[in-house]
């Protein structure tokens, strides 16, 4: 792939079209991962949220979803669009989550994945460790049940 300017920006409401249409091309339907309108101005009218949206290009690549809640936030989402994964786009957003979490005091960075998404190496990767586990927490298109693991990151 042929290298793409980078823009980090920050979102919110107006944003949610934005935020569908990646989750749709992000998200694996088989998963049930990607959240409808409803929930996510749900939440983005919580305290605490924070949404940043990748565009590489020009066009919209990637999106994070924080929430925080005192000294403690977690990531809820993040979804980078297939023709610009392996890119360092996911790593610019979870990088600027966490610096837009620190700068408001947060000190720990918490997020819950499916026991089998291959997102964990990425993860781990970028500092977060395995803290919990929730016994057959997610059900698959396919009516299975899976493990949800939470991890968490401490940020400076």
């Amino acid at each position: 792939m042929a290298s793409v300017s980078l823009t980090l920006r920050g979102g919110d409401a107006r944003d949610a079209g934005v935020v569908e249409e990646l989750m749709a091309a992000a998200f694996d339907p088989q998963w049930g991962e990607a959240w409808t309108r409803a929930q996510l101005l749900g939440v983005m009218v919580m305290p605490g949220i924070q949404l940043l949206i990748a565009e590489a290009g020009g066009e919209a690549a990637g999106f994070a979803l924080t929430r925080s809640v005192m000294d403690e936030a977690e990531l809820l989402l993040l979804g980078v669009v297939p023709g610009h994964r392996r890119s360092g786009i996911a790593s610019a957003l979870i990088e600027m989550a966490a610096a837009d979490c620190a700068a408001r005091g947060v000190i720990m960075l918490h997020l819950e994945v499916r026991a089998n998404n291959p997102a964990i190496q990425f993860y781990t990767a970028h500092g977060f460790a395995k803290c919990g586990e929730r016994r057959n927490y997610y059900k698959g298109a396919d009516g299975q049940h899976y493990d949800a693991h939470t991890y968490a990151r401490a940020i400076a």
